[in-house]
């Protein structure tokens, strides 16, 4: 389906040509190239109402019991900051803009109000009422699963569509009727295009990780969903950093917002440590990564391209280290079960590109180790949010060479982070103390990988032949072949960010297609379906 708006490929903030604070054109000034920058925030727009003061308990929320019940069976006694900032006006009815860094309870924020707004409505078929917008695939499912408890308790119906899964069966969930939906742009848009939803009902809309979804280029693809919604309906835009990408998300669709800001997009939760180790060379820095992931625990340890994570978990493995690769190159299906294996404790080591970095909800994860430095400080953030969640503790460590070192103190003061720094080599026993790193038994490990059932198996011409004639003829339609969650495109290629593999660039978290470049987290496949592994792609 060819459409004229598509995800725009961008390059990482921190390689911008046009940003002179980020990496200069070859031959300009050192001291310029190098000089450490704040990050560039819009200015926040004003509140000419005055928001309602935050509440101390649920208990004071205007919600349905059932929610309120809920809460308590899940043990949610107390709202965390941004809830009680925001709740009150957003289940008055206000348009909300909140910052609040990954993990500060941003789903449930929206997500209560949402629900609450809209209990005791009833959806007719393929026109949901509310609707969540969020980057990947894998962030899509976290709301899914933190929302469907709530969702039941007042009688609404979830669904859930996104790139890289059947295309046909998400069309269905609809046709059956959903009151909200969640959804990733381009799949969504494509399910509009076909006639198999609309939104025209829509009247409580969420952006979450609308940075996230600028900076993929998702933003005409999300400003031509805003405009299907109702357009005196509510809006509520979170994210965890607010940064000039969004501005013209907030001039267009908010009115009169409720602004709230739990921390500064760059502030860092003090229950978080952050440790910069610098290694002498790639050799150690590879040989201090093994032994930290041997540690007695789970670990998730970032690195910048496809290849690289294939290959060091295979190195992981032949020493002993259960361990896994995730990344955009895996389908949907592999990236799911990597993640059950990953939080049920068969996989200790995640080896992950930032199709990880975002969405991803791991309970009681203490550690985030950057092999790689990310090249901006939003990523650098956002893997760090995946440890030190809802007010647990957690560090993030980031192994450094000496080439690196300018570059990455540049990123920490766009951080607004004080890291604690180290030289460190990999017998040291202070990499012990702050990383739990161990010497691996040196035994190879083998990960089972769970197979899909096989297909029933075909009965023979002989048993066709003995098998009664029916006696009246039905003529139903064969299942198309993207009914199955088991079909994908054909056609692979590098994710956003990421290298190896042949093929034209897609962006990361994708499902594949012949050659078309296209955004982080959507699959929008192009080629024949075949079976076997992974979705087809949107």
């Amino acid at each position: 389906m060819n459409r004229s708006e598509r995800p725009v490929r961008k390059r990482p903030a921190g390689t911008r040509a046009t940003s002179r604070a980020k990496a200069p054109a070859k031959g300009a000034a050192k001291s310029a190239a190098r000089r450490p920058v704040a990050p560039q925030e819009f200015t926040l727009p004003e509140t000419v109402t005055p928001a309602l003061p935050a509440v101390q308990a649920f208990g004071e929320l205007d919600m349905p019991a059932a929610l309120l019940k809920t809460l308590d069976a899940q043990g949610v006694t107390a709202p965390f900051p941004i809830q009680a900032a925001t709740l009150p006006n957003s289940l008055a009815g206000r348009d909300v803009l909140g910052r609040g860094r990954t993990g500060s309870g941003k789903t449930l924020a929206f997500g209560l109000a949402l629900l609450a707004r809209t209990a005791g409505r009833r959806a007719e078929p393929k026109a949901p009422l509310a609707l969540v917008l969020v980057p990947t695939r894998e962030l899509a499912q976290q709301v899914t699963d933190a929302l469907a408890p709530y969702a039941t308790s007042v009688q609404l119906r979830l669904a859930t569509v996104v790139g890289g899964l059947s295309i046909n069966k998400q069309a269905g969930s609809l046709r059956r009727g959903a009151e909200v939906l969640v959804a990733t742009p381009g799949r969504l848009i494509d399910l509009v295009e076909r006639g198999d939803c609309r939104l025209d009902q829509v009247s409580v809309t969420v952006l979450d990780e609308a940075d996230q979804m600028a900076d993929m280029g998702f933003m005409p693809q999300v400003t031509a969903l805003m405009k299907q919604v109702e357009p005196d309906g509510q809006r509520m835009l979170f994210s965890a950093t607010l940064d000039k990408n969004i501005d013209r998300l907030v001039r267009l669709y908010l009115s009169d917002p409720v602004v709230h800001s739990v921390d500064p997009s760059a502030g860092a939760v003090t229950t978080m440590e952050h440790h910069v180790l610098h290694v002498a060379d790639e050799t150690d820095k590879k040989a201090v990564a093994v032994r930290i992931a041997a540690r007695d625990g789970r670990v998730i340890l970032f690195v910048d391209t496809k290849r690289t994570a294939d290959r060091f978990a295979k190195r992981l493995l032949a020493s002993g280290v259960p361990a896994a690769a995730l990344h955009g190159g895996r389908s949907q299906p592999q990236r799911n079960r990597t993640l059950d294996q990953f939080k049920n404790g068969q996989v200790t080591a995640l080896v992950a590109t930032n199709v990880a970095a975002r969405g991803i909800h791991v309970d009681d994860l203490d550690l985030v180790v950057n092999v790689d430095p990310p090249v901006d400080h939003k990523d650098y953030l956002h893997r760090g949010g995946r440890t030190a969640r809802a007010g647990e503790s957690g560090s993030v460590v980031t192994l450094v060479l000496p080439e690196q070192r300018r570059e990455m103190t540049r990123l920490m003061a766009d951080a607004g982070i004080q890291p604690r720094t180290a030289r460190i080599k990999s017998s040291d026993e202070e990499l012990v103390r702050l990383t739990g790193a161990r010497e691996p038994s040196g035994v190879p490990v083998t990960i089972e990988v769970p197979q899909p059932p096989a297909p029933a198996a075909k009965p023979s011409s002989a048993s066709r032949r003995r098998r009664p004639a029916p006696r009246h003829r039905t003529d139903a339609p064969r299942a198309s072949r993207d009914d199955s969650p088991t079909t994908r495109a054909r056609g692979r290629g590098p994710a956003q960010g990421e290298t190896g593999g042949h093929g034209r660039a897609r962006a990361q978290g994708e499902s594949g297609g012949h050659g078309r470049a296209r955004a982080q987290g959507e699959g929008r496949g192009r080629g024949r379906a075949r079976r076997g592994g992974g979705g087809a792609g949107a």
